[in-house]
């Protein structure tokens, strides 16, 4: 039996390692999605902050056995700061995410999610003072076209809670980055926990002005919001450590198919056309930034071995110094050709 147990993992291990790092991103988006309908259901019952709380008390829970197994060494760690700030800019993504997911349906606000990446791409510019070209600002724009479509403003009331899931979007994207970050050097099981085990604590302190004990009806809710919020974070921290993120954005857009699947049949919801005409320009400029980010970091990448090359060869005593990094940890680059 144990033979025949193993196979299954085997057979996944065995698989290449791009193809792996898709499946394990789809896995995280079908556990987002579930999550996001349980999300919505218990926000229509509790404050989305006590839901926020239980999220990550639960996620927590879940990640205690590894936490015993491992022991605290680990979670021995050179990185707390950065796990901190990561923690910081969860907790207020998440708050403002549970509270779009209790005024709008779930399919629009999935939707807008998609628009991270873009905001990714303004904040490197504007902020980082990365040289972001005329391709990949073009593409940025073209996104934006498309929450425009999903919101409609002038012909839909754009409210709260669009402008809510805007700004989740929006720190998902600096967030995204830090766990990238991480992903790179920290264990996945590391990064998981650290997240629940610093939010937890502070997603308490806006809960408490807002509590009121839930009813033993909606506990199994609230538990299964820790198991698929857990599981979907492994999956997604597992994939971008195999891949890079110009590899596995693209599969990220299943998620409003099964946002739209479950949310249709939890609450009869499903989105309309232009949101998902809207859900379609983000993602094809999503994917366009994307790709253009992984070519440019390829031709640096060249032209930097190839000047090290020709230095070495004029002057073999010379050493030359690598390429010295961005500042969200990836090779620095000159965007020659309009990027």
């Amino acid at each position: 039996m144990g033979l025949f147990a193993d196979r299954p993992g085997r057979r996944f291990a065995d698989l290449p390692q791009p193809l792996a790092a898709a499946l394990w991103m789809v896995g995280a988006c079908f556990f987002f999605a579930a999550l996001n309908v349980v999300i919505r259901h218990a926000a229509q019952i509790v404050h989305p902050f006590e839901v926020a709380f239980f999220r990550n008390f639960f996620g927590l829970a879940f990640m205690l056995p590894w936490l015993v197994r491992a022991g605290l060494s680990g979670l021995r760690t050179g990185k707390l700061k950065l796990y901190g700030w990561r923690a910081a800019l969860g907790l207020v993504s998440m708050l403002c995410w549970f509270q779009s997911l209790g005024m709008i349906p779930v399919g629009k606000a999935v939707a807008l999610s998609f628009a991270a990446p873009l905001f990714s791409t303004f904040l490197a510019a504007t902020l980082l003072k990365e040289n972001v070209g005329i391709r990949r600002w073009s593409a940025t724009l073209i996104g934006f076209v498309g929450v425009l479509i999903i919101v409609r403003p002038g012909f839909t009331s754009f409210g709260l809670g669009e402008a809510l899931a805007l700004a989740s979007a929006a720190l998902m994207a600096i967030g995204t980055i830090i766990v990238k970050t991480l992903s790179r050097t920290e264990p996945t099981n590391a990064v998981v926990t650290y997240m629940v085990l610093l939010m937890t604590p502070m997603s308490l302190l806006p809960a408490l002005p807002v509590w009121d004990w839930p009813a033993w009806s909606l506990w199994p809710w609230l538990v299964a919001m820790g198991a698929v919020g857990s599981a979907g974070h492994f999956c997604f921290t597992r994939s971008l450590a195999m891949a890079d993120a110009s590899a596995v954005i693209p599969y990220d857009y299943t998620r409003l198919l099964f946002v739209a699947g479950i949310a249709w049949i939890a609450f009869g919801e499903f989105p309309d056309g232009l949101t998902w005409v809207g859900a379609a320009v983000i993602a094809a400029a999503t994917v366009y930034i994307t790709r253009r980010e992984a070519f440019l970091a390829r031709q640096t990448t060249r032209e930097s071995r190839a000047t090290q090359a020709a230095t070495m060869a004029a002057d073999p005593a010379h050493t030359s110094s690598p390429t010295e990094p961005g500042a969200d940890g990836r090779p620095g680059r000159r965007d020659s050709d309009g990027g």
